[in-house]
């Protein structure tokens, strides 16, 4: 991911810069289905939706029999998702307020990269409680859904009733085989494409149609089954999610113009700075502080392998936004040079909040070695 994402940005950085933009724009698929898609739309909206059906697949995975089953062990991850989502927004909108063109800019800092921030977790902090790694994958995958929301509220222009009664009538189906146990891939493969066209035509985001597939997923294996099918799907599809989807929409999304004059841009537009503040002090602020509410409010309690300098390295790396908050940007904005700046600083706030994170993970991870 990381790496496309550097390509991206080398390409439209050199005298090549215009076979990169000639790639992304390149468009392809049947006019008849209002699909002839540019490569970046069909990255935006098909490839995501296949990581928001991963990502939909851990939620209900969490909430049936992870985690989030119990309400007294989930109020902690929930309550700083809740904090990580709303204390990065205000602060977004209160930088934001008034500055042309910031629309519904204040909700690009909302999201926590589920891939890049347990990446960064494996590769500096291994030697971590477990009970780490599910509250960050817990976390995430709230702020995420969370984010979803808000992109089906706020970027759904028009809606088509005829395509949107189509798309519940083929989740319906899904619902159906899912409880008759029906495992056959040729009737879940069309109902699955049948399902994202039809939100896609309905004027909703289409990856909303990946995360309503994932939570009419079955996640309890009956008795004789090894695996349930989303444990089974988020198995095989994991490795796709990760290793070609999101990278490919990383390397379409991430390719602005990096000049003196953008950067700079970054630090005096107000909207682009507002989503560098948002990710890293507002995430910071809303995680930890919806954690500490919660265990205050004693509706949630820290386990015997958890410390709040856990919870404060883990909030400093829900910094990192990355794949939504670069789909978000890619809602919100038409003008191409405020895309261009705020592009730019979900980078820089999402590459800050990586290092500064994986430095406090690698830290509570030693001093766990030498003793509590």
């Amino acid at each position: 991911m990381l790496s496309a994402a550097v390509i991206a940005l080398i390409w439209v950085n050199s005298p090549l810069s215009e076979s990169y933009v000639a790639v992304r724009d390149a468009e392809i698929g049947p006019q008849s289905l209002n699909l002839h898609l540019s490569l970046g739309t069909w990255a935006a909206d098909g490839l995501l939706a296949v990581f928001f059906f991963v990502a939909g697949l851990e939620l209900k995975r969490e909430l049936v029999v992870g985690e989030l089953r119990s309400i007294k062990s989930a109020m902690l991850p929930v309550f700083a998702a809740i904090g990580g989502i709303v204390v990065p927004a205000g602060l977004a909108a209160l930088i934001m307020f008034g500055a042309p063109g910031a629309g519904q800019a204040w909700a690009i800092p909302v999201a926590t990269d589920i891939a890049f921030a347990l990446a960064v977790l494996a590769i500096a902090a291994r030697a971590l409680p477990r009970s780490v790694r599910l509250f960050l994958l817990s976390l995430a995958v709230v702020d995420d859904l969370g984010a979803i929301i808000l992109i089906a509220v706020l970027f759904t222009t028009s809606l088509s009733v005829f395509a949107l009664l189509g798309a519940a009538a083929l989740l319906g189906s899904y619902a159906l085989l899912q409880h008759y146990r029906i495992r056959t891939a040729w009737l879940y493969v069309p109902i699955t494409v049948g399902t994202w066209i039809a939100v896609h035509e309905s004027g909703v985001h289409a990856t909303v149609a990946g995360v309503a597939l994932a939570l009419l997923t079955r996640v309890r294996p009956d008795e004789g089954e090894d695996e349930a099918p989303a444990v089974r799907l988020e198995h095989r599809l994991q490795p796709l999610s990760a290793g070609f989807c999101v990278p490919v929409f990383a390397f379409f999304a991430a390719g602005v113009v990096v000049s003196g004059a953008a950067l700079g841009g970054v630090f005096t537009d107000r909207v682009a700075l507002g989503v560098v503040v948002g990710l890293l002090a507002g995430k910071f602020l809303g995680v930890f502080g919806g954690a500490a509410l919660a265990v205050r409010l004693r509706l949630a309690t820290l386990n015997d392998e958890l410390r709040w300098r856990d919870i404060a390295a883990v909030a400093v790396l829900g910094g990192v936004g990355f794949t939504v908050s670069l789909l978000i940007t890619e809602l919100a904005f038409d003008d191409p040079m405020v895309l261009e700046r705020v592009k730019i600083g979900v980078l820089i706030a999402s590459a800050v909040a990586s290092l500064i994170g994986a430095g406090l993970l690698k830290r509570r991870a030693s001093v766990r070695s030498n003793g509590p």
